[in-house]
């Protein structure tokens, strides 16, 4: 009678151990999975900018200072992509907007530029990645946070060890993204 206590006792350790690893590997994977969907995004917000660029360069040529600067900001971002560093990823993103910015306002100043069809349709891919890059960073997050807390709350953390987890980095916009950015050629 003592063996079968012990042998049941030691069956639903093995199998709250197993639960336990299992629960965490599969947040960390949620949480690998939503960053790569901010990849996923900040690619496809790279892809459209040498589009976005070359239609604008026919309209305003001289404006070369700020089409090495998205050109830059570009290269930054595909970078950061392919890395796994959530930091480099933020600043990288942070870099482009404002690059986007100074190429929107050289935009605006060529009215015939505005009311070409290609740039319009450009636009609004941007608008629509930019939607969707806000939507996979909070889901990142939400993957981050849910992460997070169970590798700091028993009896999950209990398992951390053995399921090679550990906490995430929220993706964070870097220091000064919540002024207004500045325009300047």
């Amino acid at each position: 009678m003592t063996a079968v206590i012990v042998i049941a006792v030691l069956v639903a350790l093995a199998g709250f151990a197993v639960v336990g690893f299992n629960k965490l590997r599969t947040a960390d994977v949620g949480a690998e999975e939503a960053l790569g969907g901010i990849d996923v995004q900040l690619t496809r917000r790279a892809d459209l900018i040498p589009n976005l660029v070359n239609t604008v360069k026919g309209y305003a040529a001289h404006e070369k200072s700020v089409f090495e600067e998205v050109t830059r900001a570009r290269a930054g971002l595909q970078a950061a992509a392919a890395g796994d560093d959530v930091h480099a990823k933020a600043e990288a993103d942070a870099a482009m907007q404002q690059a986007l910015i100074n190429l929107n306002a050289v935009a605006e100043a060529y009215p015939d530029l505005q009311a070409n069809e290609n740039f319009l349709d450009l636009q609004r891919q941007l608008a629509d990645t930019e939607n969707q890059l806000s939507f996979a960073r909070q889901y990142y997050n939400d993957a981050v946070a849910k992460l997070n807390t169970l590798v700091r709350t028993l009896p999950w953390l209990l398992f951390t060890g053995i399921a090679g987890v550990k906490q995430r980095e929220f993706y964070e916009a870097p220091a000064g993204q919540e002024v207004p950015p500045t325009v300047s050629f």
